[in-house]
């Protein structure tokens, strides 16, 4: 009688904790935003693209809206621009918003398309132009910033409707679509918009069974720095009016709240240094990160 290896039967032990989770989520749409670390470092660039593909071949259609705040700031540097930020937004005047469009548009979001597809995936690259996907107006400033009527924003946008027909042809079909946060105004102009607001009102409009945003943390960290495993979204209201939550934590919990209480079932924050983060969250009795949801 020949007896399993460890490795093989760990495999099998994994596979079959994950099987309940892939019956519960095939044919459910998960809208993830993707940054942070996780945009990368290269190790964590491959397992991500493969975590897609997984997903897409089990029944499972993520939806992916990337960052690119970095990859933004290091051009603007390189032509001698300097980069401003009010609550986590770039203010965007035309030069930079040039800029904008062509690292989201173009760089970044190519480079996630290719880096899926080469792993077997058939993923689809969007701008908020494309369909057109993001209709935007000019964005009020965030009403968390004390002083916020006397700031322009310049191009920053906040989305007016998303053109869901788009997604569900891609989403519901074969592709993984793969969204760069850039609006449309009515008059054709570009708005740079925080690509956690695309993600959470995309979220709202699929009716997501999941909003997943990877960052550079455990998950929401109290003011000790301790990890809050669980909390609803009146419970993170509580932690924005007292200060917990900040900077450019804020448009992040925003978008999350409002995608809660518009009927996305749950909202996790999780780790994206962590390799295989989106699976380990999705597919395993554990978790890992915050988990947002309704009281």
């Amino acid at each position: 009688m020949v007896l399993e290896s460890p490795q093989a039967m760990n495999i099998a032990r994994v596979l079959t904790e994950a099987l309940p989770y892939i019956q519960r989520y095939q044919g459910k749409c998960v809208v993830v935003k993707y940054g942070g670390n996780a945009m990368i470092d290269e190790a964590l660039k491959r397992s991500f693209a493969r975590d897609m593909v997984l997903m897409k071949l089990v029944g499972i259609h993520p939806i992916i809206v990337h960052g690119g705040g970095p990859q933004i700031g290091a051009l603007l540097a390189r032509l001698g621009k300097e980069s401003r930020f009010v609550d986590g937004m770039r203010v965007t005047d035309a030069e930079t918003m040039d800029v904008v469009e062509m690292v989201l548009g173009g760089l970044v979001n190519k480079e996630i398309v290719n880096l899926i597809n080469s792993h077997g995936g058939r993923a689809i690259g969007l701008t908020g132009k494309d369909g057109p996907l993001i209709l935007a107006h000019k964005l009020v400033p965030n009403r968390h910033h004390e002083g916020a009527e006397t700031v322009d924003l310049g191009q920053v946008g906040e989305v007016t409707s998303i053109n869901k027909a788009v997604l569900d042809y891609l989403a519901q079909g074969e592709f993984i679509p793969v969204i760069a946060p850039i609006g449309v105004g009515p008059e054709g102009e570009s708005y740079n918009i925080n690509a956690d607001l695309v993600a959470g009102k995309i979220a709202e409009v699929m009716q997501a069974e999941k909003l997943i945003m990877l960052t550079n943390i455990a998950g929401l960290l109290d003011k000790q720095g301790r990890l809050l495993s669980g909390l609803s979204t009146a419970e993170v209201n509580r932690l924005m009016a007292d200060g917990t939550i900040s900077g450019g934590m804020l448009p992040k919990m925003d978008s999350i709240v409002d995608a809660v209480n518009a009927g996305v079932k749950r909202a996790h924050i999780i780790d994206g240094r962590v390799e295989h983060a989106v699976l380990l969250e999705l597919l395993t009795d554990s978790g890992i990160g915050t988990l947002i949801e309704r009281p």
